[in-house]
């Protein structure tokens, strides 16, 4: 009963100051019930008719429970996610934050029709100039017991896998072949790489359709690639 009042209760809250805050959608659902929670709210806002800004409401952040972040889904992850960092900074130095306490995500299950939850706790963003093949040659010695797979979403929302253009509508079965036709016991590693003018609703439904491929084989890095293209090393490869 306590989970289900937690729900009810969060909903209740996406208006806010008659602001409000459109979700993102997904297929599925990661996790459908949080208790003991916290919300935080990052709301969409046009200034001067043209410049999209972010407005962040952190009041109720109590460092002791569960965040949900609810982020409207038309906000760039260039506002969003220097946001996010700072809340994750904020929340692990203090002194009050709980060792199994979790942050979410919140969206939209279009299928199910209910209110669903996406856990980052442990994700690490690396910003602008960083790519995971650069990432991942830097610091070859941590990933060389790894099958690793750079997985880019570029600024057009298309998909590439170590260069390699796949079609949304295939990205599973593809990954679900690399993984039968690796014959070895190395996990392959998923390492997540993001244009920062993709949308925050682009985002977090590319992150659900990720961990739907995962298993004890396939895992997620726990580092983010947020980049800015502009900035990324002249290597001559495809991304």
């Amino acid at each position: 009963m306590k989970k289900i009042v937690a729900i009810v209760f969060l909903l209740s809250l996406f208006s806010c100051s008659e602001k409000e805050v459109q979700l993102p959608q997904a297929e599925v659902s990661a996790l459908k019930n949080i208790v003991d929670h916290s919300p935080i709210y990052m709301f969409f806002e046009i200034q001067n008719e043209k410049d999209t800004i972010i407005e962040v409401n952190r009041k109720n952040s109590i460092s002791s429970t569960n965040w949900i972040f609810s982020i409207d889904k038309r906000l760039p992850l260039k506002l969003v996610i220097p946001e996010v960092i700072k809340l994750q900074d904020k929340k692990a130095n203090s002194a009050h934050s709980k060792k199994d306490a979790i942050d979410v995500f919140s969206y939209s299950d279009s299928i199910g029709k209910n209110l669903a939850f996406f856990p980052f706790t442990d994700v690490k963003y690396k910003l602008d100039n960083e790519f995971s093949k650069f990432f991942i040659k830097k610091h070859s010695k941590k990933y060389i017991t790894y099958h690793n797979l750079a997985i880019n979403f570029n600024k057009d929302n298309d998909i590439t896998i170590d260069g390699l253009a796949v079609e949304r509508i295939e990205f599973l079965e593809f990954i679900k072949q690399i993984e039968d036709f690796t014959i070895d016991d190395k996990i392959i590693l998923l390492h997540l790489n993001f244009d920062k003018n993709l949308s925050f609703g682009a985002y977090l439904k590319n992150k659900v359709l990720v961990w739907q491929a995962t298993n004890s084989k396939v895992q997620i890095a726990s580092f983010e690639f947020i980049y800015d293209e502009k900035k990324l090393p002249e290597c001559g490869c495809k991304l």
